[in-house]
C-alpha cells in the first residue's frame, strides 16, 4: 500500500513508519519537526519537512490509500501555555489534513486520539464510551476527532479511532519543555541528577511499551472490522509515578532521590484502560514495564548522551 503518516518524525510515527516499510509499503513522511526529529525518519521514507496546516500537504496525498494522522501538540503544559497554536494543529491541521484526504481520494484513515478525552471521567478502567475532556489538549482533540467523524460520515472516509494511554520507549519525545516519565527519570539519573516529579508522585498512569502501540496501528489498518470504531490502546494496569521512579532507580542503583515540586495543572490523577474491545482482535499487550524500562533506558544511554 502507499500510506502516507503525519508526525513520522515523532515517538509514535517514526515506530510506525519502520515497520511499514519492513512490510514492503510505501510510506510518505510528513512532519515539521517543531517536536520530532528527522533522524528518527527511517532512510526508506519519503519525507516532507511540511506543516499538516498548511495546504502545500495536498500534493503529497496523490495515490494515497490510507493515512496515519498523528501529527499533534500534545504537551498539556505547552497546551495550556499557547491554546490558540494547539487548536490551530489540532483542529485546523486535523480539518486540512482531512480535506486533502478527501481531495485525493483515500480510502482510510486512522486518528490518533488521546486517553485525556477520559480526564473528567471518575470510574475506572476508561471505557471508549464515555469521555469528558478538560484540558486544552483534551478538548483540542475532542474536537479533531469530531472532525473526522463528519468526514466518515459525509465523505464516506473510513475512520478508526485509536486512543493512545501513556505510551513509552525508544525515540519517546524526550524535546518536550517537561519530558514524558520514563525518558526524564532515565536521562537525569544517568548524569547522576536528581529527576524532578510534580505533586505527590501518586498519581496512577497507564503505560503501553511502543511495540504494542505499533502493533494496534498496523492491525487497524488491515482489519476492516476496525473501520467506525474507537479503541483503547494501554495495558490495563496502571503505576505511579513513584513506582515508575523506583523500577528506573532499581535497574540504574544511583542513591539517588527525587526532587518533588507543585503539581501541574490538568493533568489526570488516574489513567487506566478497558482494553476489551481491542483484545477481541487477537491483540494484546506483550511487553512487560520491567522489560520495557530496561530498553527506554539503553536507548537514552546510547541515543541520547552521547
Amino acid at each position: 500500500m502507499r500510506i502516507l503518516i503525519t508526525g513520522v518524525a515523532g515517538f509514535v510515527g517514526s515506530n510506525l513508519a519502520a515497520r511499514l516499510v519492513t512490510e514492503g509499503h510505501t510510506v510518505i513522511g510528513v512532519d515539521n519537526l517543531s517536536s520530532g526529529v528527522a533522524e528518527n525518519v527511517p532512510p526508506r521514507v519519503i519525507f516532507y519537512r511540511t506543516d499538516i496546516r498548511s495546504r502545500r500537504i495536498f500534493q503529497f496525498f496523490e495515490g494515497v490509500e490510507a493515512v496515519f494522522h498523528l501529527a499533534a501538540k500534545n504537551c498539556l503544559f505547552d497546551c495550556l501555555q499557547d491554546p490558540v497554536e494547539t487548536a490551530e494543529i489540532n483542529v485546523a491541521g486535523t480539518a486540512n489534513v482531512l480535506e486533502a484526504a478527501r481531495r485525493a481520494g483515500v480510502q482510510k484513515l486512522v486518528y490518533a486520539d488521546s486517553s485525556a478525552e477520559y480526564e473528567g471521567v471518575p470510574e475506572f478502567p476508561s471505557k471508549v464510551e464515555r469521555i469528558a475532556p478538560l484540558s486544552v489538549y483534551a478538548r483540542s482533540k475532542r474536537a479533531g476527532a469530531m472532525f473526522c467523524e463528519a468526514y466518515a460520515d459525509f465523505y464516506r472516509l473510513r475512520l478508526t479511532t485509536v486512543r493512545y494511554f501513556n505510551v513509552y520507549g525508544p525515540a519517546q519525545d524526550w524535546r518536550r519543555s517537561i519530558p514524558p516519565l520514563m525518558s526524564a527519570f532515565a536521562m537525569k539519573l544517568l548524569k547522576r541528577e536528581r529527576p524532578i516529579i510534580y505533586g505527590t508522585g501518586e498519581k496512577r498512569r497507564d503505560f503501553i511499551y511502543i511495540d504494542d502501540v505499533t502493533e494496534f496501528n498496523v492491525l487497524a489498518l488491515q482489519d476492516p472490522r476496525t473501520d467506525g470504531c474507537v479503541y483503547n490502546v494501554g495495558s490495563g494496569v496502571n503505576y505511579s509515578v513513584n513506582d515508575i521512579f523506583l523500577e528506573v532507580e532499581d535497574l540504574l542503583r544511583t542513591g539517588l532521590a527525587p526532587i518533588y515540586r507543585d503539581d501541574l495543572p490538568g493533568e489526570a490523577e488516574i489513567t487506566l484502560a478497558d482494553i476489551g474491545t481491542a483484545l477481541k482482535f487477537g491483540w494484546r499487550p506483550r511487553v512487560g514495564l520491567r522489560e520495557g524500562i530496561v530498553k527506554s533506558i539503553a536507548y537514552v544511554r546510547e541515543k541520547l548522551l552521547v
